[in-house]
């Protein structure tokens, strides 16, 4: 069984206002007398946030099979161009071998996908990481994943940001993928049971949004829920057609534009958008 070393503290209280672009200015008054108040001394003072302090929080470590970690990051990731050292630790430190099924489990490490059940997959690494990678995750970040799976991805996202939500269409592999994460100690991953075409509105809007699953066009509902100015990374093509990894951005002003970055072969992304647009 694993060992988790260095867990860190969770932080709280990090959200930060920010001032409305374009607000008016007032004409300055003058400052008016002080007033003294009288605090009780076991009264709590509040902690305002600073803005530039990032977050910490709990993210578990595991010796177990690190060497098959390191060199499949050195191998495959590295190599292929991934140059991020925060996506490449992320991926030297998720224990991917225990997202899968135990007759899966020598070959976790390897530079292919493998099945996890209910005709599902766990994605090849560095698909993983081409694609984590193309978020541009900062702490702090807000990110929704569209098909938990196994919960491996979102496990690596929790790496990046403490806040990672995730939707899974198939309920088996939801609480099996919620279980999992809580027991390996990925605790600020949530997960949820539903269809991921239309997101998770009520944890919206995103800074990132990534879909692990093919889906014939870009549902308009994920476009919605992206910040201004954050990303989407999703599969984008039929069963049957030439899937292509894309790329979608919100501009400030919330414009969008899309680039196909890759073909890749995904499984098909069920739910409402196999009915079309």
């Amino acid at each position: 069984m694993s060992h988790r070393t260095a867990r860190g503290v969770v932080a709280a209280g990090l959200a930060v206002s920010m001032a409305l672009a374009g607000q008016g200015c007032t004409e300055e008054e003058p400052p008016a007398a002080p007033v003294h108040v009288e605090v009780a001394a076991d009264t709590p003072t509040a902690v305002q946030p600073v803005a530039d302090e990032p977050p910490v929080w709990e993210r578990p470590r595991f010796a177990e099979r690190r060497d098959g970690r390191l060199a499949m990051v050195s191998t495959q990731i590295e190599q292929r161009g991934i140059k991020d050292e925060a996506v490449l630790d992320a991926m030297r430190q998720v224990p991917r071998h225990l997202f899968v099924p135990e007759e899966g489990r020598a070959a976790a490490y390897a530079d292919r996908p493998l099945p996890i059940g209910l005709g599902q997959t766990i994605s090849q690494p560095y698909i993983v990481a081409y694609m984590t990678d193309l978020l541009q995750v900062k702490p702090g970040d807000r990110l929704l994943e569209v098909g938990t799976g196994s919960g491996y991805q979102a496990a690596v996202l929790s790496e990046l940001t403490p806040h990672v939500y995730s939707i899974e269409i198939i309920s088996k592999l939801a609480d099996a993928a919620r279980k999992r994460l809580k027991e390996l100690g990925y605790e600020t991953v949530q997960v949820k049971v539903g269809d991921g075409y239309y997101g998770w509105e009520e944890q919206g809007p995103f800074d990132g949004i990534i879909v692990t699953a093919a889906a014939g066009h870009v549902p308009p509902p994920l476009v919605q829920q992206l910040k201004p100015g954050g990303r989407m990374v999703i599969p984008v093509g039929g069963v049957l057609d030439t899937q292509h990894l894309t790329v979608v951005t919100k501009s400030e002003e919330g414009r969008v534009h899309t680039r196909s970055v890759l073909p890749v072969r995904f499984v098909p992304m069920t739910g409402r958008v196999q009915s079309g647009r």
